[in-house]
């Protein structure tokens, strides 16, 4: 692999594992360390701890609770808000790890960069489950939930197979994002003045 080949490689692995950390941990562990224990990638010397098979069963194990738990309406937002404790430094360092043996200081930009888009990408999830818990009906939880399951693998995919095409979505995914912020502050705005006048009404 050429020089620029390899850097183009190394970036979209690196925006790719903390995007997709934000969304689905387990998912993302899973899909880097079945693909990588196959033969089917080579992962960097940093990230080749995802192949070991005690890892992929603790990925496996909680990408199954997580299956089920994120697909539940409001047990999906509460294990939302515990993993912003855990989405957001796992996205860090398995960003740090893939860019393989370099610098420190290559290795902290990399870690930045990726818990940036572990934050950006969780947040956009934790949000978007606040209002889809809103509706009455529970099979909007399971399509979203579904959705993002699809996502991160799909997303991994592109980025280690096909980087350009992963820039060009994840380019997609922030024009999204951008357009649907003001929509997602007013549902949220709306949803808490709901629950408060819920709160209000059962205390009087």
């Amino acid at each position: 692999m050429d020089p620029s080949a390899e850097l183009t490689a190394t970036i979209a692995l690196t925006m790719g594992v903390g995007w997709a950390s934000g969304i689905n941990l387990y998912a993302a562990i899973l899909t880097l360390g079945i693909l990588g224990a196959g033969g089917h990638i080579e992962l960097p010397a940093n990230l080749l701890i995802v192949q070991e098979p005690v890892v992929l069963i603790a990925a496996a194990l909680m990408f199954a609770i997580e299956f089920f738990a994120d697909k539940t309406p409001g047990v999906d937002s509460a294990w939302d808000a515990l993993h912003t404790f855990i989405r957001i430094p796992a996205g860090a360092v398995l960003a740090a790890g893939a860019v393989g043996e370099v610098s420190p200081g290559l290795m902290v930009a990399a870690g930045l960069l990726g818990g940036s888009m572990a934050t950006i990408s969780h947040g956009a999830k934790a949000g978007s489950r606040l209002l889809v818990n809103a509706s009455p009906e529970p099979l909007s939880n399971w399509f979203a939930s579904l959705a993002e399951d699809v996502a991160v693998i799909s997303g991994l995919w592109l980025a280690l197979y096909h980087p350009f095409f992963f820039f060009a979505a994840y380019t997609l995914f922030l024009l999204l994002l951008i357009w649907l912020l003001p929509k997602l502050w007013l549902g949220l705005q709306k949803l808490a003045g709901y629950i408060s006048r819920r709160f209000r009404a059962q205390t009087h």
